[in-house]
């Protein structure tokens, strides 16, 4: 069997006082006209540790200066075509930052922020997640079970496994 080229990705679940979780919107131009909301966060490059990645993709993405070790919440493995460019699929590993609400500004440029294909930066509470009916996508497809279980119970003992 040949061997499977996954991109390897941190990303924050970043919740604020209200519970409300900071989402960047991702216009990704193929397949045609994809918008997904998901967390802040990208690729851990070479020699890099997740945690020093979760530390530059937060200060870059939405502004937020990580200072502890956040713990690891969530583990998503998708193996699908196209779901991340020049790989077969992507592995991303979810943390939790909690943190007061502010006004998300990163280090990029609106410029480069359109490179990385982010075009908006928002505040969801979770009800307005799991109501939500418009043409957009969430990542995970169904965020709002697990976001509403990491609110209620907390910390899980060990990363919980999330699908597509």
């Amino acid at each position: 069997m040949a061997s499977v080229n996954l991109r390897h990705s941190v990303r924050a679940i970043i919740l604020d006082d209200d519970d409300r979780i900071l989402l960047c919107r991702f216009a990704i131009p193929e397949p045609a006209g994809t918008v997904v909301w998901a967390a802040p966060g990208g690729g851990i490059e070479q020699g890099e540790s997740p945690l020093a990645a979760l530390r530059r993709e937060l200060r870059e993405e939405v502004g937020l200066v990580v200072r502890t070790d956040p713990p690891h919440v969530w583990h998503q493995e998708v193996v699908a075509p196209g779901h991340a460019a020049g790989y077969d699929g992507v592995v991303n590993d979810y943390f939790l930052v909690r943190t007061a609400a502010f006004d998300p500004r990163g280090a990029l440029s609106d410029d480069e922020l359109a490179k990385e294909n982010i075009s908006e930066l928002r505040w969801w509470h979770p009800q307005e997640v799991a109501g939500y009916d418009g043409p957009d996508l969430f990542s995970p497809r169904d965020l709002a079970t697990p976001l509403t279980a990491l609110i209620n119970s907390g910390v899980p003992t060990g990363p919980v496994l999330l699908g597509l």
